[in-house]
This record gives C-alpha cells, structure tokens and sequence, in this order.
C-alpha cells in the first residue's frame, strides 16, 4: 500500500512509492504518482495541456488550452512542497502562552510549617507540581512565519496545476444562470458536468455572484474560489477542479510560460575609458 508523505490530504501528488516515467522527449518527459483514487503527474516542463469546454447543459462545445510553468522533475516535488509547509506555518497565530510559577498570581506565602506536621515541605502552592500552579516549558507567544520567494511560490502553483490538469474541466460562465439561490439547482449541474457531489471539488472563478455562493456553500466538498484566494492546498486536497474560460486565460497568463524574469536579468557594465563590457564580478587574487 501506498504511503503518503503527506498524510492529512485526502488526494495527493507526492507519495513515496511512485513509478518514474522517462520519455526520449524531454518536454514529454514527467513523473507518475499513483494512489488509490486517481494518478496524478508532474512534468518536468511546461507542457500545454488541452482541457475540454462544457456548456450550462453539459455539452461540449470546444476546448481550450492551458499552459503553465513546471519545476524541472528532479526539484518539482521539492518546491510544492516548500509551498504548502510555508502556507502552512504561515497560517499559524503562535499566540499559545502559558505561566511559569512566577507569573501565576498568589503562592507568595508558605502554606504551612515546615516541621512538625507530617507532610512533605512546600514552600508555595503555585509550584508546578499543584493543580493551578505554573507550567514548565510551557509554550510562549511565538512567530512561526517563514519567508519564501514569490516567483518559487507561484511556480509551486503553476506546478500543481498543470500537474492535475488530467482531472480538470473548463465550463463557460454560469453566473447569470442562477436567478434565485438553490443547492439543489447547483448540484443538478454538478451532475451534468461529470462531478460527484460526494469527491472534493474546486471551482477557480475570476467573479462570482451572491447566487452562486448561496447555492454552493452547503456543499462541504466544493471549494469556490477567485484568483485572490487561490491556494496551493485547496489544489492539492481537490479531487475535481472546475475553470471558467475568464480563469483559464487568468491562469496563463500569471503562471504561463511566457512570463518575463525580468528580476532576474544581468546587468552589464561598461567601461569607462573603452566602452568594453565587462563582468560584474570580479574574482579577488
């Protein structure tokens, strides 16, 4: 049986006992992670992935392609997971504290004799060892924050993406289809369009209106986001993801391939006196 390395998510990418698949083409050329419900992948490059366009009645009326950056195979595993730890530690307060024995209130007083009562010595009821008394290496206030870079963030979630672009669906706009707000209406179309209500979904739109929120959130399995709350669990933890045409194109062009490094580009220097270019950096003797 599989073991995954991330066990909390109920579908996951990364498991440990994956079979790797090498192609003679290296944009074909990607690694294969099985579990029990579905087979995910992660290419080593970006690769355009063609994703089918449903209708309101779930027809199929085109296709759209969706292409996307991906970390190089020998690191991809590594930098989504880099991502979701990070959003992770990030989302916790760190505002647990607890009180040593000289922060409780009281106990400043010997609570009996030393001597001559037949009882063990105490010279506090506030010690630790006394229900009310203080805590050792209690936890304390604590920033648990960690840094990461955004162009590694954003390429863990152009990552996970094209990674799942297999079990993905392109739909049209729906939001004016929804004239008054009904769960029911909402998981009829669900149905139409392939989904279960029953596996964990997730719906990327760039606008969504007051109806369609009513009548998805009693749905505890569906996910409704935008591209401002667009995260890397709630794709990872997704079995079914949903786009419209509006999100498909958001998605290449934030995390498409063609994206300009501009951050990352060298600056040449010229000299003075000649006007030859020269190097930045100078090795020292």
């Amino acid at each position: 049986m599989a073991t995954s390395s991330l066990s909390f998510l109920s579908s996951t990418i990364f498991f440990s006992n994956s079979n790797t698949i090498h192609s003679s083409m290296q944009q074909q050329q990607h690694l294969i992670f099985k579990s029990k419900q579905q087979q995910f992948s992660i290419r080593s490059e970006a690769a355009a992935a063609t994703i089918p366009i449903l209708s309101f009645d779930g027809t199929e009326v085109g296709s759209t392609t969706l292409n996307l950056k991906s970390a190089p195979l020998d690191t991809a595993r590594a930098v989504v997971h880099r991502g979701l730890t990070t959003d992770l530690r990030n989302q916790r307060r760190g505002t647990a504290s607890t009180l040593t024995r000289a922060q409780v209130r009281g106990g400043g007083i010997k609570p009996y004799p030393q001597k001559k009562t037949g009882r063990a010595r105490r010279g506090s009821n506030r010690t630790p060892l006394r229900p009310g008394g203080g805590v050792v290496f209690g936890p304390k206030p604590k920033d648990w924050s960690v840094k990461i870079n955004k162009k590694e963030k954003r390429l863990a979630i152009s990552t996970a993406l094209s990674s799942a672009t297999q079990n993905a669906i392109v739909v049209e706009e729906f939001d004016d289809k929804f004239e008054k707000p009904k769960t029911k209406e909402f998981i009829d179309l669900m149905r139409r369009w392939g989904l279960d209500p029953k596996e964990k979904s997730l719906f990327l739109m760039t606008e969504v209106s007051d109806n369609v929120i009513l009548s998805s959130r009693n749905i505890s399995t569906l996910k409704m986001l935008t591209p401002r709350t667009l995260n890397l669990f709630d794709i990872l933890d997704s079995e079914k993801l949903v786009f419209t045409k509006s999100a498909v194109e958001f998605l290449n062009e934030r995390y498409g391939k063609d994206d300009n490094d501009d951050d990352w580009e060298e600056v040449d220097e010229e000299e003075e006196d000649g006007g030859e270019v020269e190097e930045s950096a100078e090795s020292s003797e």
